[in-house]
């Protein structure tokens, strides 16, 4: 069965609008910095990152309002100081402009807990500087031989990576981009009770993306630069030649097709 054309044009553009519109739909995001557990009486920022421009952001606990702060360059932090097991619980924030709630973020689940095991290290290897495609290493070390380690980067806001007990490393086979950050670690046990550790130190990996396509346009970039250089100067100060005015005289003056 062949369906009629108008209609299935005007489904394909009722699609197309609706992706644009999800697309351009603001979001906002939420996150600890630093990450990781918070001991008591410690400190961490609740930080609430949107994509608007202006507006306020809200930030709740169990449902409940707590704080409003203003956006400014796309963000809002709530410290916490002094931490007690008072500031444990789901926090979630949401972006409003204009009296209306424009997005919601996820539920970011604040944990207050005394650090009882060794703090452990972070290593990334080959290094903190890599080319993209390359495979890296993130090695954290604890002297706990039943511990499991989270892998936090900085300023996301889904579930950490985990590195458990019997794993040594956590492996990215061809890194991007978008792994760039300031990464750390910490380390649990769960025997009688869940025991925690204190966050590793931080390490800030870049990646460099030398890929021939970048190359090729920095090339061709340069290439024209230097060609339109060429017809500048040439405008500018044309071509002169040595013509005869007279018997043993000689004058100089631009070169037209005649003189050639």
């Amino acid at each position: 069965m062949v369906l009629p054309m108008i209609p299935v044009l005007a489904f394909g553009t009722w699609m197309l609008v609706q992706s644009e519109a999800a697309a351009g739909a603001p979001t906002i995001s939420i996150f600890l910095k630093p990450p990781g557990v918070i001991p008591p009486g410690g400190s961490t920022i609740i930080c609430c990152s949107c994509q608007g421009d202006e507006g306020n952001v809200v930030l709740y606990k169990d449902g409940k309002q707590l704080r409003t702060r203003e956006l400014q360059d796309g963000r809002a932090e709530f410290p916490i100081t002094n931490a007690t097991q008072k500031d444990a619980g789901p926090y979630s924030c949401h972006y409003v402009a204009g009296g209306t709630v424009l997005a919601r973020s996820e539920t970011l689940e604040v944990m207050v807990k005394e650090f009882r095991l060794p703090s452990p290290v972070l290593s990334i290897l080959p290094g903190l500087e890599v080319s993209a495609g390359a495979r890296v290493t993130f090695r954290c070390t604890i002297a706990h031989a039943g511990a499991s380690c989270f892998l936090y980067l900085e300023g996301q806001d889904k579930a950490p990576d985990l590195i458990y007990k019997d794993q040594e490393d956590f492996n990215l086979s061809r890194v991007h981009k978008g792994h760039e950050g300031r990464y750390s670690c910490q380390c649990y046990s769960w025997a009688a009770v869940m025991e925690w550790s204190d966050v590793s130190n931080s390490l800030d990996l870049v990646v460099k993306d030398y890929t021939w396509s970048n190359v090729g346009r920095l090339v061709l970039g340069a290439a024209v630069l230097v060609l339109l250089g060429l017809i500048v100067a040439e405008d500018r100060h044309g071509l002169w030649c040595i013509l005869p005015v007279g018997r043993g005289d000689h004058h100089a003056a631009p070169c037209t097709q005649s003189s050639l």
